[in-house]
């Protein structure tokens, strides 16, 4: 099978079929700024879509964020409390995931009862940092997206 790493996202449509989905645009706009993938290997662009994927699910960037403001390291109960309508098993495999990233760090004390705190490690900051410029660019433009979006509404009689 082919590879297409970074940009290119190849879908199964039939048994021993490839289709490749990409815009036309986008590809020429973004020119040389994703030269760096083609030194990629299929192993890190699968590792690199994985992470993106994980970051992007429902509650990752919200525990990231919470663990953020609060500015030190909090206890699992104190994280269910600040991370609304996340269930214990959800924030627990959460956790779990984001630590095995080394995005938080997981520090057990031995104590009776025991006692377990979370906190951001230095990678976990800078993803914040990089995901904190990309939701700025999306909230300054929440207007074009929504005018658009409107004209679409329009074209289709809704």
């Amino acid at each position: 099978m082919v590879s297409y790493p970074c940009m290119f996202y190849r879908f199964q449509s039939k048994e021993g079929t490839n289709t490749i989905h990409t815009h036309l645009e986008v590809t020429k706009v973004a020119g040389d700024i994703f030269d760096f993938c083609s030194d990629m290997s299929d192993e890190q662009d699968a590792r690199a879509r994985t992470l993106i994927e994980r970051a992007a699910a429902k509650w990752p960037l919200r525990i990231l964020h919470v663990l953020s403001d609060a500015g030190a390291p909090l206890r699992f109960s104190r994280l269910m409390e600040r991370v609304e309508g996340i269930s214990q098993k959800v924030l627990t495999q959460t956790l779990r995931s984001l630590e095995s990233d080394g995005l938080i760090i997981r520090t057990l004390y031995p104590e009776v009862p025991p006692r377990v705190e979370y906190e951001l490690t230095p990678l976990g900051r800078d993803l914040l940092m990089q995901v904190a410029t990309l939701w700025r660019w999306i909230v300054e433009r929440l207007g074009d997206f929504d005018a658009r979006k409107a004209v679409k509404l329009t074209a289709m009689g809704i």
